[in-house]
């Protein structure tokens, strides 16, 4: 794999994973459009780099939120360390984030097999990138007051079943927990920090378990290691930016544009393969 490739496919990763967009259907798209190979045949690499990616994300939203990373990790192991002591607030909502994790493991988990399969599927990606863009527009005209701190163990299992339709690319793990977050009533900055809070522990999670499944640092071939240290450095940086630029935006604006682009990149698509099969 080339270093400019990873480095694209990184700022990729960085810009796309926090914003309601679909990292996974980015990540499929831009290399389907740029006629790159770096993986055929070589799933096993592909999943590798994955990995590293997300990594990378997450370095970049633990930096960006590291007070409010902390303090959640801190107070919920201090709840599990002392359950007679009353929760803090913080301890509260981070075990209401670990809860929401369940389903989406779960789920990822047992139908493995099948995402795996649909996983290819430019013309699905696209289809998704439209539905949940249209499914956000609508979500987001409603109104919403609540803040982060009024979550309740039913918010945290709606949201993590929103979550978990994220393992369809182009649906958007963000996106579909900021859907679900409107839907119930939260106001558009509590909904955007949810959705990245809720990605500590899920890509956390399912970084060590793939990390696993591919073999460790075995699993990444020496002349790929150079490629893939780039990669996710580039999804490092790029996903500090847009932690910092969508929690500005969402402040004064819509999640309106985000959905209208969703649906001009599944047009695109969408038409570049009716295209293809003339």
């Amino acid at each position: 794999m080339s270093v400019l490739h990873a480095i694209l496919l990184g700022i990729a990763q960085g810009l796309t994973e926090f914003l309601p967009v679909s990292s996974s259907g980015h990540l499929q798209i831009i290399p389907w459009l740029a006629g790159w190979d770096d993986f055929e045949g070589r799933d096993d690499l592909k999943k590798a780099f994955d990995v590293a990616l997300h990594l990378g994300t997450l370095a970049g939203l633990a930096a960006c939120l590291r007070r409010e990373v902390w303090a959640l990790t801190r107070d919920g192991m201090a709840a599990l360390a002392r359950p007679q002591t009353p929760m803090s607030a913080e301890g509260r909502l981070g075990w209401l984030l670990v809860l929401a994790t369940v389903p989406a493991a779960a789920v990822g988990v047992g139908l493995r097999s099948v995402i795996d399969e649909a996983d290819d599927e430019v013309w699905l990606t696209a289809v998704m990138l439209a539905v949940f863009g249209a499914l956000l527009w609508w979500a987001d005209r409603r109104p919403g007051r609540r803040a982060v701190g009024e979550a309740t163990g039913r918010d945290a299992l709606v949201l993590g079943l929103a979550q978990a339709c994220a393992l369809q690319p182009g649906v958007s793990r963000s996106g579909a927990i900021i859907t679900a977050g409107r839907l119930v009533g939260f106001d558009r900055e509590a909904a955007a920090r949810l959705a990245m809070l809720m990605s500590v522990p899920v890509i956390a999670g399912a970084g060590v378990y793939q990390f696993i499944d591919i073999g460790g640092l075995g699993g990444v071939p020496a002349d790929a290691r150079a490629a893939f240290a780039w990669g996710t450095a580039a999804a490092a940086v790029t996903g500090f930016a847009a932690v910092k630029g969508l929690l500005a935006v969402v402040r004064t604006r819509s999640f309106g544009p985000f959905a209208m682009y969703r649906i001009m990149v599944s047009a695109l698509v969408l038409s570049l393969i009716a295209a293809s099969v003339r």
